[in-house]
């Protein structure tokens, strides 16, 4: 998951102790018992994780009510890149296929949604083609053409513009950058991209100069949806996106809330995936995240937009006296440490896994929030929804086993293999909006000054990214060591999670993720294997090997397989988490238990 839409999912700061006491005793609508049980119509406790919670209880109609202490990047569809953002656009966007509404693994699957089903692939898998449902309209009425998907794929292209979404589609369609987007065409039409062919109004397909096997997986990005070109208004388009699905903007005030209602030019019977059982659906937007968990707690909302958990605040006070509203998935991210290699010593690996033994994983662990509101710990850098993913099983520097807590003799000979015996100086990265990396890089300070490594720490500009550690130059310059970061899948495979960290041709000037600056013909030819290879098993295969060969370098030093603890209101049913959205419970099926 992109660095932008990691910084969509911001942690919490903390708030006066009267806060505190405030929400530890506020009476909530309903709650779970201390030992997660439910009682006042709550649900129980990991109730909705990875399975449906209260499916027959949905009801159709009622207002379902998110919050959240950020609003979106973006709701045009070309441009958002938060993880909510592409899970809350499927109430007004639809695209040729979609994640299955299913919970836990099965989410991450792919479904039709626009097309009458999955692409009929030929031509040694370079092209793609879909028929599009009859009964597909924008929300005035008109049909959705094979035209509008094409045109809404375009602008991808017109990055100058509508610059911060995904662009996989168009790195994949148009490899030398040769369309300039719809905005610079010169078609009458507007229509221009080779790649993309509409032989009718129901038919679209797709010629790839390299054959990609997770073509379909962009494809369901929400990149991938219609935009209809007379409704087009270019940079604005986020504030009112034309609606192709069962709902439509009825307004927004950015930063202050959003609703939509019902399209009533949408038809169940053309749309296999959403039953829109809400009337209605409102956002709230807080500028101070303990406001917006006392009002979950206190039930005036139902669920948290942004699905980062809650806030420690929050946290303690629904675990302890309403645990049956709440749900503790594993959310798709690794947070870590890296090691930039144009940053001595960290050009010698042994230099960099003096640091992996040397850290003290479990400390790690507690300063993101423990095994509950942290994770898991970390043993390698592949998210446990990643097929080919092997989860604590694989443990190479033993950092939940036997060096848990450290392995100072092990660090000092690392250090001495790469001839820094008594250790050396550097300097640990981390945002300055972000406690619990600090706290991270504490821990990491206080392990590494045991075994002759001084670290200072670095508070940075978070929101200034892609100039800072997104410089390799910057990062020379500043003598970042290391880096802490943390990153998910944009979609559930090694080359949606990885391919920007680890591959060299995604090694850039500013805006880079490859912090570690690997270049290793053996991963990046990996890679080139994995997008050409058709079967699961073979591309699962191919992933574990990505893993290994990254770990082995030590590049990375992980810290938890990140969980949340996220609530859900006594109100919702039809509820579930799924690895699609990275552990968010999955909006578009949300229901209410009455209409009131």
């Amino acid at each position: 998951m992109t660095t932008q839409r990691t910084s969509g999912r911001a942690k919490r700061t903390a708030a006066a102790a009267a806060v505190v006491a405030a929400l530890l005793t506020t009476a909530a609508c309903g709650g779970g018992d201390d030992d997660g049980g439910s009682k006042n119509g709550a649900a129980g406790f990991d109730a909705a994780n990875n399975k449906v919670a209260q499916a027959s209880e949905a009801k159709k109609g009622g207002t379902l009510r998110f919050g959240s202490a950020q609003d979106a990047d973006s709701w045009d569809t070309t441009r958002g890149y938060y993880g909510f953002m592409w899970n809350f656009s499927r109430y007004y966007s639809r695209q040729l296929v979609t994640n299955k509404t299913e919970p836990g693994a099965a989410g991450a699957e792919i479904t039709p949604d626009l097309a009458t089903g999955v692409a009929k692939v030929s031509d040694d898998g370079k092209t793609y083609t879909y028929t599009l449902r009859d009964g597909v309209t924008w929300e005035d009425g008109k049909p959705i053409t094979s035209k509008d998907v094409k045109y809404g794929i375009e602008r991808v292209w017109a990055q100058d513009v509508l610059s911060g979404g995904p662009t996989y589609l168009k790195e994949v369609l148009d490899p030398k950058g040769e369309y300039k987007g719809p905005y610079k065409d010169k078609a009458k039409d507007h229509l221009g991209l080779k790649a993309i062919e509409t032989p009718d109004d129901k038919t679209i397909v797709f010629h790839l100069p390299q054959a990609n096997s997770d073509f379909e997986e962009m494809l369901a990005l929400t990149s991938g949806s219609p935009v209809r070109q007379d409704k087009d208004t270019k940079s604005k388009y986020g504030l009112h996106p034309f609606s192709s699905g069962p709902y439509k903007f009825a307004s927004y005030a950015p930063g202050k809330d959003l609703k939509l209602v019902r399209n009533e030019n949408w038809k169940a019977s053309s749309d296999p995936v959403r039953k829109a059982y809400p009337d209605a659906i409102t956002i709230k937007f807080f500028s101070n995240a303990n406001d917006l968990d006392q009002r979950l707690i206190n039930g005036d909302l139902d669920i948290d937009l942004a699905q980062t958990g809650m806030s420690p605040q929050g946290r303690t006070a629904a675990l302890k006296q309403h645990k049956g509203n709440l749900d503790n998935p594993v959310s798709g991210y690794v947070r870590y440490a890296t090691f930039p290699q144009s940053v001595k010593p960290f050009d010698n690996e042994h230099c960099r896994k003096a640091v992996l033994y040397g850290a003290d994983h479990v400390s790690l662990q507690t300063a993101r929030g423990g095994p509950v509101a942290g994770g898991d710990i970390g043993t390698n850098m592949l998210p446990p929804s990643v097929p080919g993913a092997e989860g604590q099983k694989y443990d190479p520097y033993g950092m939940a086993g036997a060096n848990k807590t450290g392995n100072a003799a092990k660090a000092k000979e690392e250090l001495k293999a790469c001839g820094k015996p008594n250790g050396f100086s550097t300097t640990i990265a981390v945002r300055n909006n972000k406690p619990v990396e600090v706290a991270t890089a504490q821990s990491m300070q206080a392990a590494l000054k045991k075994i002759g490594i001084n670290a200072q720490i670095d508070q940075y500009d978070g929101s200034q990214i892609a100039g800072i550690i997104g410089s390799p130059s910057n990062v020379k310059k500043k003598n970042y060591g290391i880096i802490i970061m943390g990153w998910g899948p944009d979609f559930p495979s090694v080359q949606g999670y990885g391919l920007p960290l680890w591959n060299s041709k995604y090694i850039l000037e500013s805006g880079n993720n490859n912090y570690a600056l690997i270049k290793d013909k053996k991963i990046d030819g990996l890679f080139g294997d994995y997008v050409k290879t058709l079967d699961d098993a073979g591309k699962a295969k191919i992933a574990t090997e990505i893993n290994h060969k990254v770990m082995e370098g030590g590049y990375y030093l992980p810290f938890v397989f990140e969980k949340f603890i996220n609530w859900r209101s006594n109100r919702v049913a039809n509820i579930y988490t799924s690895n699609g959205y990275s552990g968010m419970y999955d909006f578009v099926n949300l229901g209410l238990k009455s209409s009131k």
